[in-house]
């Protein structure tokens, strides 16, 4: 493995990101600031606590997930969609870049870059609500599982997308939803049966309980129920991904 042809191309994808720095770390973090002022200060005030943690502190991990799982998708599926779109990702299929080295630097890439906007969101989530991580290595184990996870997934609807819109389609439809509806919010343990069960069908309710676990050691689901739901994530996608490259799928077309 060439470490030079990953550097290579991280550091473009990292440098490419500071000339958007607006769109991935600005505004998500005001978005997120905006998030805190309406449901930590205006709706937190009334609601009682979840699982003992008071509500404004309670979203925090929520919070934090919501624009890593946006960001991480977005990050990823435009990294490798820009070069199909221009047509560059020929030269990159030609040059002598293994399939492994393209995707360690995509991925590494939008990894470091969802990892410091969680950061960024968990920095301003400290000016509005106190905060507190009772395990926090396994707090950034947790987040960079999560974040490679749906870095991943984002790559693979970077491959799969044959425009901007559909680069929008899971993202918008299906992950926005089910994180709204995964936990985010508010506990699991709340919901009366039998939506409390339905719920249990959602991944993104053990990524939302296992995050916030390293937060309070409050999960509504097993730990390991978390840890195994992300390394599927992961393994799926890693399939994916392996097929994508030995067949050419919407690469070589």
């Amino acid at each position: 493995m060439s470490a030079h042809s990953v550097a290579a191309i991280y550091r473009f994808e990292m440098a490419r990101a500071q000339r958007t720095l607006w769109q991935s770390l600005v505004a998500p973090v005001i978005t997120t600031a905006l998030y805190f002022v309406v449901f930590g200060s205006a709706i937190g005030s009334r609601m009682s606590a979840m699982n003992g943690v008071q509500f404004g502190s309670f979203i925090v991990p929520g919070l934090i997930l919501l624009s890593v799982f946006m960001q991480s998708i977005f990050n990823a599926s435009f990294g490798i969609y820009f070069p199909k779109f221009t047509g560059t990702i020929y030269e990159l299929l030609s040059a002598p870049v293994s399939s492994l080295e393209t995707v360690l630097a995509y991925v590494g890439a939008a990894v470091t870059k969802s990892v410091v906007l969680a950061l960024v969101t968990l920095a301003t989530a400290t000016l509005f609500v106190s905060v507190r991580i009772n395990h926090p290595l396994l707090m950034i184990l947790f987040l960079l599982a999560i974040t490679t996870a749906f870095c991943l997934l984002g790559f693979v609807i970077g491959i799969w997308a044959k425009n901007f819109e559909q680069l929008q389609i899971v993202p918008m439809l299906i992950v926005t939803p089910l994180t709204f509806l995964g936990g985010a919010f508010y506990s699991v343990t709340a919901l009366a049966e039998p939506w409390r069960t339905v719920t249990l069908f959602n991944p993104v309710v053990y990524l939302v309980s296992g995050f916030r676990w390293t937060f309070y050691s409050k999960a509504d689901v097993p730990v390991w129920g978390s840890v195994a739901v992300m390394a599927a994530i992961i393994g799926i996608c890693l399939v994916a991904i392996s097929w994508i490259f030995r067949t050419g799928y919407r690469l070589k077309q």
